[in-house]
């Protein structure tokens, strides 16, 4: 769905079946300008075999449709996928853009995959860093930042025009939301982002980073700051902070770590980049093992 007001975005998804991730490429609808919000970088796990078929597809439809990418931004460094953010920016161009708290985040990778000599932990493989409450403009749309943290220390919510990118930080009501067990994550933290969220208008179109189809019902990807408030399921209004953190501790206890997580997270604190190839031409990513036993 996309709003007809030509002050807000016009609001394009693109779906990975494997991650359960969608990305956005978010036009400005009086100009030909667009950010690509949480683009995914294909890889088959077993075989180690990396494909851009979803950034592909993005690439085309920008392309397609004539449009000048000013931002490929990352609401977070993704446990779940990897960021084609790298890829993208080589062949359409704009700034790659994270929170600054991805500092943090690089910090406790580069530990776990022993990467510090090669990993700067500046946030410099970005060409910016968010700040919370900063604003910045796609085209003539007016976007502003906001700190949401609590699924990990670096998630950065996104308010262009009348719509909001929330990341993981929230799902669809029937979903609830993000788990807060990563490193620097934290259940009541993540209760306090969402509750800065939901003091926005109830009519904010919301966008969603995942969605599982709860129930065996179709994906979604958009819903409203008024339905949240009204009937999601661990953060409505009649839910208390000490409630949430008791469910959130307790599922989150029963939660297997995301499939792709090792080879991601390694990746997105680098950006997307890949890591440099070995001297025998070779590029390689890590398994820590019992990492996060």
């Amino acid at each position: 769905m996309n709003s007809s007001n030509s002050s807000n975005p016009i609001v394009t998804p693109f779906f990975d079946e494997e991650s359960n991730t969608f990305s956005y490429v978010v036009k400005d609808a009086n100009s030909n300008a667009c950010a690509v919000i949480d683009s995914v970088l294909d890889i088959e796990y077993a075989s180690g075999t990396i494909s851009h078929e979803g950034a592909d597809a993005i690439i085309k439809f920008v392309r397609e449709n004539e449009l000048s990418v000013e931002w490929i931004i990352e609401t977070h460094a993704h446990a779940d996928h990897l960021s084609a953010g790298h890829y993208i920016r080589e062949q359409v161009g704009g700034k790659l853009a994270i929170g600054e708290q991805i500092t943090t985040v690089q910090k406790v990778f580069g530990g776990v995959y022993n990467i510090d000599d090669v990993l700067p932990h500046d946030g410099s493989q970005f060409d910016h860093l968010f700040t919370d409450g900063e604003t910045y403009k796609i085209g003539s749309l007016e976007a502003h930042v906001l700190h949401t943290p609590g699924h990990t220390p670096a998630c950065m919510s996104h308010l262009i025009g009348d719509a909001l990118f929330v990341g993981d930080t929230l799902f669809m009501p029937d979903a609830g939301t993000a788990r807060a067990d990563f490193p620097g994550g934290d259940a009541a933290t993540l209760y306090r982002s969402i509750h800065k969220l939901l003091e926005l208008p109830g009519e904010t179109r919301v966008y969603m980073c995942h969605d599982y189809g709860e129930s065996g019902r179709e994906l979604e990807y958009e819903t409203t700051i008024a339905e949240e408030k009204a009937r999601n399921i661990h953060v409505n209004d009649s839910i208390s902070e000490e409630e949430f953190v008791k469910m959130r501790t307790e599922r989150d206890a029963t939660l297997e770590m995301p499939h792709l997580i090792l080879p991601s997270l390694q990746v997105n604190v680098r950006a997307g980049e890949l890591p440099a190839p070995e001297d025998n031409g070779r590029v390689y990513l890590k398994l820590p093992i019992n990492a996060f036993k």
